[in-house]
């Protein structure tokens, strides 16, 4: 019988993080959960309690803050003196044309999801390689690998999560023992649409095919063991990549259609503010984003979308 492994989890208070933790708790692991909102945390640690977790420890911070990280990694080493798996999961979103979107809510985008996920790195990679061994999976996006309209801040610093599990791999082929993962996700069933920061005239949704969190969970964790697993979630992401790539005059002239019609809620009422990008809100926090069925949302676009030209506006 295997120990169990000290799995760090950043964005661990809601949606692909929440899910991660609960899987490493499932499994026996000790989990210690990252978020800026520690009421969410103390429900997820709960939770991992209840799963099988060797251990919970809840540890505040916001990523984009860099002593508050390394403070978060001094407190896991206080406490078991080693880290097995960490996995960076936090993240957050705006939507809106780059210059529709106020300097601060873009910056703080770039913060959290690419420094933040710096920032872990920064101070995981000494532990790591004083160890000799452990693994670190950052989770990406299909939008790392894509330009898609209205997420301009969303796609940069995804674009960048990916150069840095990249640069990661190669700064430490030194230490073979280390392992680096990435996973890009495609649509997933978690809040952070809804949690998004929104400028422009919609908000966003999920879009089909729909991912469920534990499934991004169990490929994060497949991941941490063996890195050379797809990174990819999601049966269209690679068809989307394909077009992107090797299409890209075809692309450029149905993305923005496409995306309005299944990625937006052209029906919802769009209420527009920084939402949880510049700073912690636990209301909507949780596992699942609950917006419906994908498919019944696109139905409700397209009919939306002919009431309008019908209407001429």
């Amino acid at each position: 019988m295997t120990s169990p492994r000290v799995v760090l989890v950043t964005g661990a208070s809601s949606g692909i993080g929440e899910a991660t933790s609960r899987a490493a708790a499932s499994r026996g692991d000790h989990v210690v959960l990252l978020a800026r909102g520690r009421e969410s945390l103390e429900r997820v640690a709960a939770d991992c309690d209840a799963l099988g977790a060797a251990s919970t420890l809840v540890v505040p911070a916001d990523v984009s803050d860099d002593a508050a990280v390394s403070e978060a990694v001094a407190t896991t080493m206080e406490r078991h003196q080693r880290l097995d798996v960490v996995v960076g999961c936090a993240g957050v979103v705006a939507y809106g044309r780059l210059e529709e979107v106020p300097v601060d809510v873009f910056d703080q985008v770039l913060a959290t999801n690419l420094h933040g996920s710096t920032n872990l790195a920064r101070h995981v990679l000494p532990v790591l390689r004083d160890q000799g061994g452990g693994s670190m999976v950052l989770v990406g996006s299909l939008i790392g690998h894509l330009a898609v309209p209205d997420m301009g801040a969303y796609a940069l610093s995804k674009w960048g999560v990916r150069a840095l599990v990249r640069q990661l791999r190669v700064d430490n082929r030194d230490r073979p023992g280390i392992r680096f993962g990435y996973v890009a996700p495609g649509g997933v069933d978690t809040p952070i649409y809804r949690q998004a920061a929104t400028y422009g005239d919609s908000v966003g949704r999920p879009p089909f095919p729909v991912a469920s969190p534990e499934r991004v969970a169990r490929r994060v964790l497949a991941i941490a063991d063996r890195p050379w697993l797809p990174s990819q979630v999601g049966p269209a992401n690679d068809v989307i990549r394909f077009g992107f790539t090797a299409l890209p005059w075809v692309y450029d002239r149905l993305v923005n259609p496409l995306f309005r019609v299944v990625a937006q809620d052209l029906v919802a009422p769009v209420v527009r503010g920084p939402g949880n990008v510049l700073a912690s809100d636990q209301r909507l926090n949780g596992l699942r984003g609950d917006q419906g069925n994908a498919l019944v949302g696109v139905a409700r676009n397209l009919q939306a979308v002919v009431r309008r030209r019908r209407s001429g506006s």
